[in-house]
């Protein structure tokens, strides 16, 4: 396995070595995180998937428990966009971890926050040059909506169908996704928030925000989890426009779609728009937690000076071995020229899919293939031929691909060769 390797599936899937480490899972932790059917696909006769259990990444390939090696096409949720386990990446970290592994947050910074937060300014849209760290990208959003309530004075969030900005409490009423993740919780999740269709009607967002509550506008630029669907031409702009004529604050949720994916460094450059805020996060650390809400000077500064407690902090906040992992990734995507790659990969896999007959929609390499119902049983052949896909959308109606960087021909023309056989199965 060096990271370009094809599938080598030595076992049934799951094997026997990650069904005995799934039954310690079932056992010690909530069954609410871990998808695991087997025991019910006994009782009632529905598709065993118990989970693969993974022992080890590089590039674009996995490696599991049973010794299987699997083609990643989904880059662990988008965070190895470099690729699993880059070695530049690796040694940033363990260097880090052999001199400072822990700082103070917001009491006493390290060295390596500071030149991240200067290296993500250099980066970031024009003008968005400071920042709130976190660990996750909802800790980043929840960076955003806080802003936007110091910076007007509105507590209302405009959020949009299908979005998907986390699954923390603060983040929890933004998402459009499902219903199903809200519910539970309705009596704890903020009142404040409205939600319009995705791509809809701009006549509709005007006439909300000419209300006067609203003071933050909260958008994917390229729907992730909710379907891989980039906003129409035009849209975005459109809602500039809107926003800033009733006084709302303009953010990208770019957790997903930042730093190169779509083979721009912003999804947003595509549309020529420039937001107030902006949320990234999976990429930047590489495979640690670590996540950024940049904003302008003028916005950023609705937050007022720290008076010796600071208003939004954690103890974790700025962790050097993560803003260390950060630098490389920054790094590399530079040095490597993975944002132009990733526009060029995205091709190499549109044109490869387009030819056996598949519809694709999204942008770089972040893409959906269209397969309405059969999403999800086509991702369990894929899974069984060594190809990991997660279906996406609000229907489960693509199957989503956001591989690294790093994935190769021979990678791209077997994924597109097992997901027509897949296709074909009865």
């Amino acid at each position: 396995m060096d990271g370009t390797s094809l599938p080598q599936v030595r076992t049934a899937i799951p094997g026997p070595a990650s069904r005995a480490r799934v039954e310690v899972l079932a056992r010690h932790e909530s069954p609410a995180i871990t998808a695991r059917r087997a025991r019910r696909a006994a009782m009632i006769g529905a598709a065993d998937d118990d989970p693969i259990v993974w022992d080890e990444a590089v590039g674009a390939n996995v490696r599991d428990v049973d010794g299987n090696v699997y083609v990643d096409l989904t880059a662990g949720f988008g965070v190895a966009f470099v690729g699993h386990r880059h070695p530049a990446v690796v040694a940033a970290a363990q260097a880090q971890a052999a001199r400072l592994p822990h700082a103070m947050g917001d009491a006493w910074p390290d060295a390596t926050r500071i030149r991240l937060l200067e290296a993500l300014a250099a980066v970031a849209p024009p003008g968005l040059d400071v920042a709130i760290l976190g660990l996750s990208g909802s800790d980043a959003v929840e960076a955003a909506v806080k802003t936007g309530v110091l910076a007007t004075g509105r507590p209302g969030v405009l959020a949009f169908g299908a979005g998907y900005h986390g699954l923390s409490i603060g983040a929890l009423p933004l998402q459009g996704y499902k219903a199903s993740f809200t519910e539970p919780f309705e009596a704890l999740v903020s009142n404040q928030v409205r939600r319009l269709p995705f791509g809809g009607d701009l006549a509709a967002v005007e006439a909300l925000l000419a209300q006067g509550s609203i003071g933050l506008v909260l958008v994917e630029p390229v729907l992730g989890r909710g379907g891989m669907l980039p906003a129409p031409e035009g849209w975005l702009a459109g809602l500039a426009a809107v926003a800033r004529r009733h006084g709302a604050l303009l953010a990208f949720d770019e957790i997903q779609s930042g730093l190169g994916r779509t083979g721009t460094l912003w999804a947003a450059e595509a549309d020529g728009v420039v937001p107030d805020i902006v949320c990234v996060g999976k990429a930047l650390g590489g495979g640690f937690p670590l996540s950024a809400c940049l904003g302008t000077r003028a916005v950023m500064n609705g937050w007022g000076a720290s008076t010796g407690e600071a208003l939004h902090t954690q103890t974790f906040l700025g962790h050097p071995v993560g803003c260390a992992a950060a630098l490389a990734v920054l790094d590399v995507i530079a040095r490597e020229g993975l944002v132009a790659r990733a526009a060029e990969r995205g091709e190499r896999f549109r044109s490869a899919l387009n030819a056996r007959g598949f519809a694709v929609r999204g942008r770089g390499l972040m893409l959906g293939v269209e397969t309405g119902a059969r999403s999800l049983a086509v991702s369990r052949a894929l899974l069984r031929s060594g190809y990991l896909v997660l279906p996406a959308g609000t229907r489960g109606e693509v199957l989503g691909l956001t591989p690294p960087a790093t994935v190769g021909d021979a990678q791209i023309d077997g994924f597109v060769e097992a997901l027509g056989k897949a296709w074909e199965a009865p």
